[in-house]
Formats: C-alpha cells, sequence, structure tokens
C-alpha cells in the first residue's frame, strides 16, 4: 500500500474515457497492456506505452460492461461482459455470443487449468460452467438463494471454484460434486463485491464488500477469517492479488 506522497510521486498518466470505467486487469503476456470496460457498454484496449488514446475500442454491448477478464492460457483471447461475449483482438468483432443466464451477469473468470472453459456468476442466483468449443452451457449450480456478484477459479484445482452474493455468504464449490458447496465462509454484513483466490497459497482467498471492508480467508481452518481491512471509508468494489509480489493486495 502506498502512502500519499508516493501515490504522487509515481503518477505518470491517465487515460480519459467518456463514460465510468467498472473494471480493468492487467494482460499476463504484456505488461504494457490492460483491458477496461466502461458504462457504455464497450471495452478499451490500452498500451502505457502509447498514451493518446486506446489501441482498440469494442462495443456490441448494449448495457453497461461490469467485468473485463483477460484468457492467459489461450493466446490473444478476451472474455468480456453483460451478455457472454469473448473476443479476439486480431479479428476486432466477438467470436461468439453464450445465452443462458436469466439475468445480469456480474462476474466471470478463465479457468486457469482448462483452455476455453469459464465461469460466470449471474444475478439469476447460478454459476456456469461454459467451454467455447461447445454451443450451450456446461454446467448449472443453484449457488446462492441470492444475486452472486462475484467469482473465481482456485489457482491449484481446476474443480474448485469461489462465489461471492448479496447474502453476505462466501461458497466454494467442487465442480465434481455440486449439491452442498465444500465451504461456506460467513462475516460480511452487506454484499460481497469482490472474491480472488491467492495465486500463491492453495487454501487463501480475499474479499472485499459494499461493509467497506476487505477480509483474507483460509478455508482450510476451523476458524478461517484470517483478517478484516477496514482502511476504507466507502463502498470496496474490486481487488486483486499481486502475481509478482505475495505481500500486495
Amino acid at each position: 500500500v502506498l502512502s500519499h506522497g508516493q501515490i504522487s510521486s509515481l503518477f505518470q498518466f491517465s487515460f480519459d474515457w467518456n463514460d465510468g470505467l467498472f473494471d480493468v486487469t492487467w494482460s499476463e503476456n504484456n505488461e504494457h497492456v490492460l483491458i477496461t470496460s466502461s458504462g457504455d457498454g464497450s471495452l478499451q484496449i490500452w498500451d502505457t506505452a502509447k498514451t493518446k488514446g486506446p489501441l482498440q475500442v469494442y462495443k456490441e454491448h448494449t448495457q453497461e460492461v461490469n467485468r473485463a477478464n483477460l484468457n492467459n492460457l489461450m493466446d490473444n483471447l478476451m472474455f468480456e461482459l453483460v451478455k457472454d461475449l469473448y473476443w479476439d483482438p486480431a479479428v476486432g468483432k466477438s467470436l461468439c455470443t453464450f445465452k443462458g443466464h436469466e439475468g445480469v451477469i456480474y462476474s466471470t473468470i478463465w479457468s486457469p487449468h482448462i483452455p476455453g472453459c469459464f465461469a460466470s456468476a449471474s444475478g439469476d442466483q447460478t454459476l456456469r460452467i461454459w467451454d467455447v468449443k461447445a454451443p450451450g452451457v456446461k454446467l448449472v449450480i443453484p449457488a446462492h438463494q441470492a444475486e452472486i456478484l462475484s467469482c473465481d477459479w482456485c489457482k491449484y484445482d481446476e474443480n474448485l471454484l469461489v462465489t461471492g452474493a448479496v447474502d453476505c455468504s462466501l461458497k466454494g464449490w467442487d465442480l465434481r460434486n455440486i449439491r452442498q458447496p465444500v465451504f461456506i465462509l460467513l462475516g460480511h454484513t452487506y454484499a460481497i463485491r469482490r472474491v480472488k483466490f491467492s495465486p500463491f497459497h492453495a487454501t487463501l482467498l480475499a474479499s472485499c464488500s459494499y461493509d467497506f471492508t476487505v477480509r483474507f480467508w483460509d478455508f482450510s481452518k476451523p476458524n478461517p477469517l484470517l483478517e478484516t481491512v477496514e482502511h476504507h471509508t466507502e463502498f470496496t468494489c474490486g481487488l486483486d492479488l499481486s502475481l509478482h509480489n505475495r505481500g500486495q493486495v
């Protein structure tokens, strides 16, 4: 976490867009490339070495785009929402449209283990698994009795995912047996906006919430809540765990 002075001294430039930006994600394959998603239904690809404007803009959505996520197992492929689309930046248009959810899609994540496989979480209270090589949904999990705002895939287990929902709970799901969650984590007092597995520890994850907090969990422990961070003074909408620095969030 940088102090106020450090933030000022390290600031280099900014990118401007004509609508609110709801998400940002770095490419793991190119240190200069990042993707943003916007309230006007568009995605922007930016290059930090070229600061005059986006490299490309994609717009097929008719409503706001909540999340952008890069697939690092498949070269040049990117996935985004509100409706399920995925794109190839070299082609300049979406390659497929996936339909099935009956509510707003709040979160998507590519599998870090299986190329072409991704998960999506929706206001229809389901977690769904998809394969770009197949036309329909692969698996539907009625994960919560509330809107699901976030999901993530464990980096160490190809069958394990976590969901976070408006019911203030985090639930872990084993794709081989979806009848019951493998863990339930309680402690947040308002809707959970984002959940992320650690890239370095198989049972560690972090979540953030509209209760202004960021929480760290180890679901293998009898008392899984490790720490609650209360530095924010407004809704905490996003977080990410550094792939390069084990202690940085």
